[in-house]
């Protein structure tokens, strides 16, 4: 399986100490050698970094654990690939345009009867059954939308009511971001904290790194952070049930929605 890691804040912020964390699960102290990527939110616009490689052993992945990136939604992805072989275009996360903004999508999990699903528009570059599932979960809301939906929360159900469609044809833990939201399905296992004031110590798990967050935020601060795994030791993080969808804004979880099993 691969793991996850999602940003989503209230104003910029790196994600740097996050993904220091991640990157050492690709291939040091965690199996997902198979590649690795990285979305950075710039408006409705996102810069992607991927690899299909081991993210620990690679210069492109450090330089971005050592160089702080402002952005208020970002996505990543460590691989361990079940379908499809190890190369670019099956490494996360994928990325399209729908509405005039970019989607970006990463998936943990298998997805067995995916490719029974009929696409149109969105077709997939690589041979991942992941790829699929982002295609048809496009394919579905433009089919449900004209346009970015007016009223967010039509957007939301859509998404969560999307994510239990697709669910049904395997394991289904996913990130997927718009520009604005951060959505995260729970299948098998996720978990998400909100850092906020007061803010305090935390440690990597896998690194040997750890910040004080208190010397380098202000009273106002808000990040919400989502991974497959709890990153750091000494942090309370909330563990995800099966069959539900997260949705972040401004750094704060708006809603918890049910998508299925």
């Amino acid at each position: 399986m691969c793991e996850l890691l999602g940003m989503e804040c209230n104003v910029p912020t790196d994600i740097v100490f996050s993904f220091s964390g991640l990157r050492q699960r690709g291939g040091r102290t965690g199996p997902h050698a198979d590649g690795w990527g990285l979305a950075f939110y710039d408006g409705p616009a996102a810069r992607v970094f991927l690899e299909p490689t081991a993210a620990a052993e690679s210069p492109l992945a450090r330089f971005l654990s050592e160089n702080p990136i402002k952005t208020m939604l970002a996505v990543g992805h460590v691989r361990r690939r079940t379908r499809g072989p190890t190369c670019l275009s099956n490494t996360h996360p994928f990325v399209r345009e729908l509405w005039g903004r970019h989607f970006v999508y990463a998936h943990n999990g298998t997805l067995r009867k995916v490719r029974r699903r009929p696409l149109g528009r969105f077709a997939p570059i690589g041979t991942t059954d992941s790829e699929y599932a982002f295609c048809y979960l496009l394919e579905s809301l433009r089919a449900r939308f004209q346009d970015y939906p007016r009223k967010v929360s039509d957007l939301w159900r859509a998404v969560a009511e999307i994510g239990a469609e697709i669910g049904a044809d395997g394991s289904f833990n996913f990130l997927l971001g718009d520009g604005r939201h951060l959505f995260a399905r729970c299948a098998t296992r996720l978990h998400y904290i909100i850092r906020k004031t007061p803010f305090g110590l935390a440690r990597l798990k896998d690194d040997d790194v750890q910040v004080d967050f208190s010397t380098v935020t202000t009273p106002r601060d808000r990040v919400a952070i989502v991974a497959t795994l709890p990153l750091t030791v000494d942090e309370a993080w909330v563990q995800g049930q099966p069959g539900e969808l997260w949705v972040f804004d401004g750094g704060a979880l708006r809603a918890t929605l049910p998508s299925g099993r």
